[in-house]
């Protein structure tokens, strides 16, 4: 297996490894406030304080950050082809991903207590 089809292949997985975490948290998350609703602020912040759902919820920001970095990677590096702008978009996107990544880190710790 060549180095190029080895990232080919990592990219692939890990595109498919995060949906299928992002998928599942999603549907716990709609049974969870379909069958028990916060009933106020309190609630919510309760249920996102829980040390398994904190966790939880963290990975599930880390895989939507790499499936976003993955498929937008992708993209750039196969519709742009000026190396000076593929730069420039990936250092904006890393930017961007890193700042979104820390801010979420922020509010859960927050959250944690």
């Amino acid at each position: 297996m060549t180095s190029a089809s080895s990232l080919g292949l990592k990219a692939w997985l890990i595109q498919r490894l995060t949906a299928v975490y992002m998928a599942l948290f999603i549907v716990f998350s709609m049974g969870k406030f379909l069958l028990l609703p916060p009933q106020d602020y309190q609630q919510w912040i309760a249920w996102v304080a829980h040390p398994g759902v904190n966790a939880a919820l963290a990975l599930f920001i880390l895989s939507l950050l790499l499936h976003t970095w993955v498929g937008l990677r992708d993209v750039i590096m196969d519709y742009v082809k000026p190396v000076a702008v593929r730069a420039g978009l990936f250092s904006a996107l890393i930017i961007v991903l890193s700042g979104c990544g820390l801010w979420s880190l922020r509010l859960l710790l927050q959250v944690a207590g």
